[in-house]
């Protein structure tokens, strides 16, 4: 044996460990890559967890879901609040403002993740259509024209479906229980429902976990404001709590996709490598 081979086959001998330090090696770099995406998530966007798993299809825009909507078993990234103002609704659709044309998840304005009514329930995670601020003696609307009015009228260009007809979604005559948000989730099939009862003009609403009405999401109630979505790998998330009936099987079957590309990646990438072998090797 050359002294080069006596040298290669040392090495391999001090390579040579015992199963269960592999496993322990090899779970340390899991936990560690783990970690480090955790980590950077949260410096990132400023929240723990840095992510929501969206259970419900109420944010959907079509019935079988799509990129760039916010669909059952996405996982969401949270921006903390503290460090972007949320735009409604109607100051991104309104010509002139600041912040016209400005969309989030295929519509206008941002879509915040909230308690209802400050609660300990599962946080909802809709659209904020506008905001409600009192000025001391009345009302104050921005993105709109109305200032230090009694009580809230405003037609919003949110087109919505209600008994086979069309119409814009409308705000009329409310009267806020205090300052905040009034939001909505973006599926309308069937109509648009404002989440706040007090402002909804067809009926209907959200309640919280003690059977109250919503009322406006005041800001401390904010739990974040929705970044980046990552399709369909929520799903395994919702699997293991049961509550994954609202998953679409377009969902499934882009997770079935995925999680396949995934496992037969390294095949692909050994086969490549072993259509281009090293030209230098040594016999």
């Amino acid at each position: 044996m050359s002294d080069k081979e006596t040298a290669i086959s040392d090495f391999e001998d001090k390579l040579d460990i015992s199963p269960g330090a592999m496993w322990a090696r090899e779970a340390s770099l899991a936990i560690g890559l783990v970690t480090l995406i955790l980590g950077s998530m949260w410096i990132s966007t400023g929240t723990f967890p840095p992510m929501v798993v969206v259970e419900s299809s109420s944010m959907m825009h079509e019935s079988e879901g799509s990129l760039g909507a916010i669909d059952p078993g996405d996982l969401i990234l949270v921006l903390n609040k503290d460090r972007a103002d949320v735009i409604s609704f109607v100051e991104a659709s309104q010509l002139g403002n600041e912040n016209y044309g400005y969309e989030s998840h295929g519509l206008p304005g941002d879509v915040i993740i909230y308690r209802k009514n400050g609660g300990s329930d599962t946080p909802v995670i809709h659209r904020a259509l506008l905001e409600a601020v009192s000025n001391g003696t009345g009302w104050d609307v921005p993105g709109t024209t109305l200032r230090n009015v009694a009580t809230i009228s405003w037609t919003l260009d949110y087109p919505c479906s209600y008994h086979g007809g069309t119409y814009s979604l409308k705000v009329e005559d409310w009267v806020p229980e205090h300052s905040g948000f009034l939001t909505s989730g973006d599926n309308n099939n069937g109509g648009c429902m404002i989440d706040q009862p007090s402002a909804n003009g067809q009926g209907g609403g959200l309640v919280d976990a003690s059977g109250n009405p919503v009322e406006p999401v005041r800001d401390e109630w904010i739990v974040g404001i929705a970044s980046s979505e990552i399709p369909w790998i929520g799903t395994i998330k919702l699997v293991t709590s049961g509550t994954a009936g609202s998953v679409t099987a377009k969902s499934w079957y882009s997770l079935t996709i995925t999680i396949l590309m995934i496992l037969l990646s390294p095949i692909w990438l050994e086969r490549i490598s072993s259509l281009y072998p090293n030209s230098e090797e040594e016999e």
